[in-house]
């Protein structure tokens, strides 16, 4: 988001946010980088008092494999992945990872993928719960071949899995895309909301350039006494250090709270 002004290195993209006022960072990928690397991630965001936000708990292709058919090769691949996150949380502090359930399935009854997916979920749980750890659940916009797709579906399933380590990443983009009423939604799913997304619409772009208004929603949040993390995932509306710099202003322009 900010190589043209910080360079192509990640620790000096890091410092860079940090000058600019912005106490955390997210990597999806963080996952397939190295042990080293995740070290030294860590140790500079530990100095920078940065907070580490969401990684994804990857297992593979997250669009192929699919909690929703209850195949033990798909169970055990989110058990080891999830072992697998431990030790990459200690690493660079981490406390919540994404996890996206895969594909809905239309040969499995919709109940039973749901009851799949929640038994899978729970696997996960025992995991991350006696770790101090959170998986946090996506719901997306991206094909409607998605399983989870709305946030009172994504609630309903944490209910059911009854762990704190269980909880929803609501992203505003991705929620205004499949189901609006963003506000009163967040209000609905407060209890399990852990941890929040920004993506203006349409576009996928920064605040300011689309339809969402971000100002009344972060003074929502400001409100309710939300104090996590807001990660920026999406991209630059203007390409370059002129896009890099703009894309600041805007969030300064939203974030008066």
């Amino acid at each position: 988001m900010f190589k043209n002004s910080a360079g192509a290195d990640f620790i000096d993209q890091i410092r860079f946010m940090h000058d600019q006022g912005f106490r955390a960072i997210e990597d999806n990928g963080m996952l397939a980088r190295s042990a080293a690397d995740q070290e030294k991630i860590g140790k500079v965001l530990a100095q920078l008092g940065m907070t580490m936000g969401v990684f994804v708990v990857d297992g593979g292709d997250n669009w192929k494999i699919s909690l929703t058919t209850g195949q033990q090769e798909f169970k055990d691949t989110f058990v080891k992945t999830c072992k697998t996150c431990v030790e990459v949380a200690k690493r660079v502090n981490a406390k919540w990872m994404t996890v996206v359930p895969g594909f809905y399935d239309r040969k499995i009854p919709i109940g039973i993928q749901t009851a799949n997916v929640i038994d899978t979920l729970r696997r996960g749980a025992a995991i991350f719960e006696p770790a101090g750890l959170v998986m946090v659940l996506e719901p997306l916009s991206d094909t409607p071949e998605l399983f989870l797709r709305t946030s009172s579906q994504t609630y309903e399933i944490c209910k059911a899995v009854k762990s704190p380590t269980c909880k929803i990443l609501y992203d505003i983009y991705h929620m205004q895309r499949n189901e609006g009423n963003l506000i009163q939604n967040i209000e609905l799913c407060w209890d399990e909301i852990a941890y929040f997304q920004i993506g203006d619409n349409p576009g996928r772009k920064e605040p300011t350039t689309g339809e969402i208004n971000y100002k009344n929603i972060f003074k929502h949040l400001y409100d309710k006494g939300y104090k996590g993390v807001m990660g920026m995932e999406h991209g630059n509306a203007k390409e370059g250090k002129e896009g890099e710099i703009a894309l600041i202003r805007a969030y300064r322009e939203v974030d008066g709270f």
